[in-house]
């Protein structure tokens, strides 16, 4: 009894969007709009897509135009993060654009009277035999694309791609090098106001009384705002709008706020926290062995702000009831929902538009910033206001990514193999992000005189790759584990999504305890990596970083080698890094060598840029990047306090892309940073003999851990 084959189903994105008039249209200049609701945020996604779509329908990609996301006219494609844009976008995109030049090839047949099979497609003409011909925008008129797809039409194969593959330019920068508008924070509307936000020094204190005569004797003055414990300012000038901030904050008197924890014993406050316990995943030996010796290991990691080098930005305009606002956010159908459970408008009354903005890759003050905009706007007589955050705000308000601590008991026998292995987190949720739960997620919202309260994070679930145990459930093939998770339900310092979630600590710990081990047994690091693989892409990626970075070629005094490896969220981008350190003063991340395999790299050059991003970043991450408090304030609030990696102390950063165009493409973007932590990590531990499990690595860091091993 045969059976037929599946019917072909619509990725995800494209089912839950099938409209196709709502992802392409053609111009009547002969350009093709492309609109994904995947936005730009420095990734290269915007030229990534315009490839896929110029394969499909054999368009130059010089007649691409990319239209940034609106919640009016966008497919709802939810948040750009994890690394997705490609696997969601690109796969929805890709048959979308398949879906479309059937239809035209088959009005183009009827018109020509030629069979479709004969037809040829060149930069958007179709000829067929006796020299025929049309093109889409002769048939736009004719074709309607106010239809839903269908799985239909079959997407071109590899072979027959041109652009798709190909390290074009990104179609992005010439505006970004000739300064041309296209960022928010140099866009200007006309007739445009300014406003600035009151928020406190100490952490979660109210605002208890205002006194407003020296704010409203400012030059410029248009407006305060207040509603609870939320106040600002809107004026003529951006000038204006910080001078009426410094009167209005003179004139403010505040309560006391709340205790936060004591930042040189993170990991004592993370387990003496309430929680919610979550087993991950188990796994039992089909034939235990008899445990010889249990190494424990803690390895910790601390706050980590996102540090975008430009403060977030919005603009907001009110006509009448309806409300339109300008964004960096991520997700702009996501904060359009937590803006109309704030104002209390039906969200058909609210337009959210994407405008680039300083990257930051993750849940950063951009959606804050939006809310803030907006109720300062609502008092501005119809004109659009512009609110930036100051430095100080951003590093002290916006969200944190989480600090983590991750214990790893590994069983050994006799021959120190392991036999067993116990995976435990703590952290805070890795997530809080607008548009996912029944209350907003956003600052002002919490204080308003009817306040919200505040979104304690969450983890998104293990089949969207997880949060706090992101990649805590190992590559290797060992006989028994345990992995297991405990959720904070307290959140005194604000977390949520910030670039890997828990993915950077759960590999830095892993692959720690990997080299620990590995040292044990006198056995070298890649050797032991492969020896417990079973995943020939994984055994792939080591081995051509092995051989790229030439392996332990020769031992020099005073510079240390280490490796680090793993497969993002255990289904996306294979990456392996090796690390040169230098450690005779501080430590100084010399080079480092990656090899990745996304599958099908769409564009090599875009690849290797985010493979390369995410190390310099990694870089920061375990060199320098921590934040600072008191019992009552956040104090890393500048530069200077909160250091990160400057140029001269970039790594050289050497990228191998291993081609595999016939498996499905996923991201790059986060793929890095979790090898590379542990790799600088080991690196530091061949250098000085002296393993640090606390980031970042600093010179205390160092000094502490070889008084501990003394």
């Amino acid at each position: 009894m045969s059976t037929s084959p599946p019917a072909p189903q619509l990725p995800p994105s494209l089912a839950a969007n099938p409209g196709l008039s709502s992802w392409v249209k053609f111009t009547p200049d002969g350009r093709v709009a492309i609109s994904p609701g995947k936005v730009e945020i420095g990734q290269g996604i915007v030229t990534a897509l315009a490839q896929i779509a110029a394969d499909e329908l054999d368009v130059d990609i010089g007649r691409i135009a990319m239209i940034r996301a609106s919640t009016p006219a966008s497919p709802n494609e939810g948040v750009t993060s994890g690394s997705l844009s490609i696997q969601q976008s690109g796969r929805a995109l890709r048959q979308v654009c398949a879906e479309v030049r059937r239809l035209f090839l088959a009005a183009a047949s009827e018109r020509l009277g030629v069979e479709a099979s004969t037809l040829d497609v060149d930069d958007g003409t179709m000829s067929g035999p006796g020299n025929v011909r049309t093109s889409y925008w002769e048939l736009a008129s004719e074709v309607s694309l106010d239809c839903s797809a269908t799985a239909e039409a079959v997407a071109k194969p590899t072979a027959a791609r041109r652009v798709a593959g190909q390290s074009i330019q990104r179609i992005d920068i010439p505006d970004k090098v000739f300064a041309r508008p296209r960022f928010i924070h140099n866009t200007p509307l006309a007739n445009m106001l300014h406003g600035r936000v009151l928020r406190p020094e100490v952490s979660d204190a109210k605002l208890v009384a205002l006194d407003e005569a020296a704010t409203r004797a400012v030059g410029g003055f248009v407006a305060i705002v207040r509603d609870g414990s939320f106040a600002g300012v809107v004026s003529k000038t951006e000038d204006g709008a910080e001078a009426a901030l410094k009167a209005l904050r003179k004139g403010a008197t505040w309560s006391a706020g709340e205790t936060l924890p004591d930042e040189d014993d993170l990991a004592a406050f993370l387990k003496g926290q309430p929680v919610e316990t979550r087993v991950i995943d188990t796994k039992t030996a089909a034939a235990p062995k008899q445990v010889a010796r249990t190494i424990r290991r803690q390895y910790t990691r601390p706050y980590i702000a996102h540090a975008s080098i430009a403060p977030s930005c919005a603009m907001a305009q009110w006509e009448g009831n309806l409300v339109h606002v300008w964004t960096h956010s991520q997700g702009v159908y996501m904060l359009r929902a937590d803006l109309a459970i704030v104002l209390k408008l039906p969200v058909e009354s609210i337009t959210v538009e994407h405008m680039e903005g300083a990257g930051c890759y993750g849940h950063n003050a951009a959606d804050d910033v939006a809310l803030d905009a907006v109720l300062l706007a609502r008092a501005a007589g119809g004109r659009p206001v512009r609110v930036q955050w100051s430095r100080h705000d951003e590093m002290s308000l916006a969200p944190f990514g989480a600090a983590m601590a991750v214990e790893i008991e590994a069983d050994l026998d006799a021959h120190s193999e392991i036999v067993g292995w116990r995976h435990a987190i703590w952290s805070n949720g890795h997530t809080a992000r607008p548009g996912r739960a029944a209350q907003p997620a956003l600052l002002a919202a919490t204080e308003l005189a009817r306040p919200y309260p505040r979104l304690i994070s969450s983890d998104p679930p293990v089949a969207n790759g997880g949060g706090s145990d992101r990649n805590s459930v190992p590559l290797y093939d060992l006989p028994a584990w345990t992995i297991e998770t405990h959720r904070l339900l307290t959140m005194p310092i604000r977390t949520s999504a910030l670039r890997t979630l828990g993915a950077q600590g759960n590999v830095f710990a892993i692959e720690s305890m990997f080299d620990e081990i590995a040292s044990i047994l006198g056995e070298d690091p890649v050797q032991f990596r492969l020896r417990h693989l079973r995943d020939e892409r994984a055994k792939d990626v080591i081995r051509a970083v092995a051989a790229r970075a030439k392996w332990k070629l020769e031992k020099k005094a005073g510079i240390g080698y280490g490796l680090g490896f793993a497969r993002y969220k255990s289904t996306g981008a294979y990456c392996a890094a090796i690390a040169e350190i230098e450690g005779e003063e501080d430590i100084r991340v010399k080079r480092l060598t990656l090899a990745v395999d996304v599958g099908e790299a769409i564009n090599p050059d875009g690849v290797i840029n985010q493979i390369e991003g995410g190390a310099i970043q990694a870089t920061s991450w375990v060199l320098k990047e921590r934040v600072r408090f008191d019992r009552t304030r956040i104090t890393s609030t500048s530069w200077t306090d909160y250091p990160i990696l400057t140029f001269s102390e970039a790594p050289a950063v050497d990228v191998e892309v291993i081609e595999r165009p016939d498996i499905a493409p996923v991201g790059a973007g986060e793929a890095a940073h979790g090898p590379v932590t542990a790799a600088i990590a080991n690196a530091v531990f061949d250098c000085l003999g002296i393993r640090v499990r606390d980031l970042p690595i600093t010179r205390e860091r160092l000094i502490a851990a070889m008084e501990l091993a003394s």
